[in-house]
């Protein structure tokens, strides 16, 4: 009778309704290759051996029970208990011989599969799909074994045999036992699949949002060269890539963002003399050195994420984020997927509870790596240098590691955070540190070395991409906020931000849009070059800071367009971040002596006796001494707004002294590209001299809005150097005299049909300012993020008292 039941279902007769019988992972597979194939998406052929198959195999060799006596007396906390109890489970279904038929219907399938291909021994993936994989509330990535590179008949049937028997490795267990999963209800479909040469390129995983924010407008692909088993695994730090997809859907093709990573190994096909069919190698310092997707890959890959999110959410009903493999042939050159499945731990996440952790203590870093999280946890640090060691470790204890397995489940779920030397924000220690909300700092390269051995630690992934690791035990806040009840004031309430990696998580605040992005923070840490000096190293006197500028720019075309890319990235990152809202980028405003700590910035620079009110802001945009380094902004803003399609960014001119200046650097700009009014172009001015406010109307006759700088009108209209030490106790915003000047900025900027904002601390600093602001009538103010929630309250009860509410 078993011998007229088919085990085999080819790629081509599935779909996601049929995971009871071939698992989540092939059911997907099907899927694609039915819906997406049609769609431009390479999927490579396959096909499944059902989870049937597996239970039949059991079955002929009567080894249930003795997975019962095996397993059913198991404590899932006894690491070593846990540990023999897999080993035996294994070798219970590894000896059960697979039964002739199947071996029959295996080998047949494989042979079709080399004949589609036209290649003899064709090279196949084997890769397990359990039967309760993939579903939505359950991640088993990982959980059981891949094998790449399998060729022939007996190394086929002996992977097969492997594939079955890991279900029940330790973590496969464990994670079972955690999620409610009966052992003995659950069973594995294995799919083959051909193999594509990613060995001879470049190979990732992607998703379709931001895994560390949530942020959904974005498609996030990781990706190191060889095969994918070492970005999923962790054991390289990858390349990392951001695509906006609302600006890719209306046309634009423009890589949003990007960060070169280390990538120091590879994994490749094995040369034959070793039993393994895939072995690691060093790469190249010229592979480091570049990224290992050009632009056209990373936009083919995020067409394809695209593609695959709307099929899956269509097809649920809802949105569906979505986490996929992806590799590159090296042989014939094209992108393939050869995984998807549900996103399973940021689209959980429900409800409009904010939590914000803030760093109380101030300290030096001793390790940095990738932030995963926004989180903050302390405890002391307990370095696990081998799998025989995870008995020794304590419930909250910080797990210290040079990467982490599968094998480690058990431990990470008591850890209080989890440190790595290895990985990117896709690798194993990533996905389980997010599943179980502990904050986590991967890819660190020396965290074994430089943390001591159960010292006390402080993990902060609450400042950014960043994550820092500081000796000690330090402070920490946790803000917690429920904003579904939070009304929206009639007074735009924006952002202040310069730091692109916090753009992604600050978006989910309240906010009408950004304020004021400066550029600042982007050039110094992005950048870190004068622009004067990328453009005429031959202008500086220094080997070292040469060198250094060589080094800056060697991957890139020439100086320039370094200093184009890395700022419109960073920009295009903020602005992204809270499209279509406003932002308002305010171009460079570094003083002399600011902009001459930049690398190669001391040969370029004046030395001021004062330069709070020298050579800064527009006076340098048309100054020979800065001409060109201004072109290089504009030529960053215009790619920002023409090329990645971010038209929602405004640009502002700081510290404009004169109607002539204003005129000046305007015609300027229009020289360069960038003239107001044309792809609906509006610039803002800052209002932040007294003759902005004395010539208000003026102003307003060349630019379509003022935010009133309140630090520098403060200085300027009191008459205090704000970096004086001997007179700081003299600078109040809330002088008479500086709140008569905002006064009349606002109802000239009225006057004349101008937006009018405010983007200084003020507003954060003293409440009694942000009421003041909304009495006169203020169209925005922007905010620090750490304090738009109680200053949001109080301009809501302010127009409340005013009757405007």
């Amino acid at each position: 009778m078993s011998k007229t039941i088919n085990y085999i279902r080819w790629f081509n007769e599935l779909t996601i309704d049929d995971i009871p019988l071939v698992g989540g992972k092939n059911a997907s597979l099907g899927e694609m290759y039915q819906e997406l194939t049609p769609q431009g998406i390479l999927i490579p052929n396959g096909f499944a051996i059902t989870a049937e198959a597996y239970r039949y195999v059991l079955e002929q060799n009567d080894s249930w029970t003795a997975l019962h006596q095996a397993l059913d007396a198991l404590n899932p906390d006894d690491v070593n208990d846990l540990a023999k109890r897999a080993r035996q489970a294994r070798e219970i279904i590894y000896a059960a011989p697979l039964p002739d038929d199947l071996v029959q219907q295996i080998l047949t399938a494989y042979a079709q599969l080399q004949q589609q291909y036209g290649e003899e021994d064709t090279s196949v993936a084997v890769r397990s799909s359990a039967t309760a994989e993939d579903l939505p509330t359950a991640s088993f990535a990982g959980q059981q074994d891949t094998y790449l590179n399998i060729r022939g008949e007996q190394a086929l049937l002996e992977a097969c045999k492997r594939c079955f028997a890991s279900l029940f490795t330790d973590r496969a267990i464990h994670y079972r036992i955690d999620q409610g999963f009966d052992h003995f209800k659950l069973a594995l479909s294995i799919g083959i699949m051909k193999m594509i040469r990613s060995d001879l390129d470049a190979s990732g995983v992607m998703f379709s949002l931001d895994t560390e924010s949530g942020f959904s407008d974005v498609v996030f692909i990781t990706g190191a060269y060889g095969l994918g088993e070492n970005v999923v695994q962790g054991a390289v730090d990858p390349d990392e890539f951001y695509v906006h997809k609302p600006t890719f859907r209306a046309g634009y093709r423009a890589v949003l963002k990007r960060t070169l990573g280390a990538k120091k190994i590879k994994m490749v096909y094995s040369d034959g003399n070793t039993r393994e069919p895939t072995r690691n190698i060093v790469t190249s310092e010229a592979e480091r050195q570049r990224f290992c997707l050009s632009d056209t890959d990373v936009l083919t890959l995020a067409d394809y994420a695209l593609k695959i999110e709307q099929h899956y959410s269509r097809k649920a009903g809802h949105d569906k984020p979505m986490d996929m493999e992806w590799a590159k042939d090296g042989l014939d050159g094209k992108l393939y997927i050869v995984q998807a499945r549900p996103e399973t731990v940021v689209s959980q996440l429900r409800g409009m509870i904010l939590e914000q952790y803030v760093l109380k203590g101030h300290a030096q870093a001793i390790v940095t790596g990738h932030a995963v999280g926004s989180k903050i946890a302390t405890g002391n640090a307990r370095i696990i240098h081998h799998v025989n060691q995870l008995g020794s470790f304590k419930a909250g204890d910080v797990l210290v590691a040079d990467m982490t397995t599968p094998d480690w489940e058990p431990i990470m779920k008591i850890a209080s955070a989890i440190i790595t030397n290895r990985g990117g924000r896709t690798c194993h220690a990533a996905i389980i540190s997010r599943e179980l909300g502990v904050p986590a700092v991967i890819g660190c390269d020396n965290a074994t070395t430089a943390l001591s051995n159960n010292s006390p630690v402080t993990v902060s992934c609450a400042e950014g991409d960043n994550g820092k690791v500081y000796a000690g035990i330090l402070d920490f806040d946790i803000k917690t906020t429920d904003l579904s009840g939070l009304k929206h004031p009639k007074t735009k309430i924006m952002l202040n931000i310069g730091n692109p990696e916090l753009a992604f998580k600050t978006s989910f605040l309240p906010n009408d849009g950004v304020g004021l992005a400066r550029m600042e923070f982007i050039i110094t840490e992005y950048i870190k070059a004068h622009p004067m000096a990328l453009l005429h190293p031959e202008r500086v006197q220094d080997a070292d800071e040469l060198e250094q500028l060589q080094l800056l720019t060697q991957n890139y075309a020439n100086a320039s367009e370094f200093f184009i890319q890395r700022l419109s990235e960073g920009v295009a990152t903020i602005a992204a971040a809270f499209y279509p809202k406003p932002v308002v980028v305010r171009m460079s405003d570094f003083k002399t002596n600011e902009y001459a700590t930049l690398l190669g910035g001391r040969w370029f620079e004046f030395n001021e006796e004062n330069p709070m009110i020298g050579f800064r802001g527009a006076s340098r945009y048309s100054h020979p001494a800065y001409a060109e380094g201004f072109a290089l902004e504009c030529a960053a803003m215009k790619r920002v707004r023409e090329e990645m399609g971010l038209s929602n960014v405004i640009l502002m001119i700081p510290f404009c002294r004169r109607i002539q200046e204003a005129e000046r650097v305007l015609a300027y700009m229009a020289e360069l590209g960038l003239k107001r009014g044309e792809n609906g172009l509006e610039i803002y001015v800052m209002c932040e001299i007294p003759n902005n406010v004395i010539q208000i109307d003026g102003f307003s006759e060349h630019f379509d809005g003022f935010s009133i700088g309140s630090n520098d009108l403060t200085q300027l209209t009191l008459g205090v150097d704000r970096d004086s030490a001997i007179v700081a106790e003299d600078f109040d915003e809330r002088d008479a005299g500086v709140k008569e000047m905002i006064r009349l900025a606002v109802t000239g900027a009225h006057r004349n049909h101008r937006h009018c904002g405010l983007c200084g601390q003020a507003p954060s600093d003293y409440p009694e300012m942000a009421e003041f602001l909304v009495e006169i009538g203020i169209d925005s103010m922007s905010l620090n993020p750490d304090t738009v929630l109680q200053t949001t309250q109080l301009v809501l009860d302010t127009e409340q008292r005013l009757g405007r509410g």
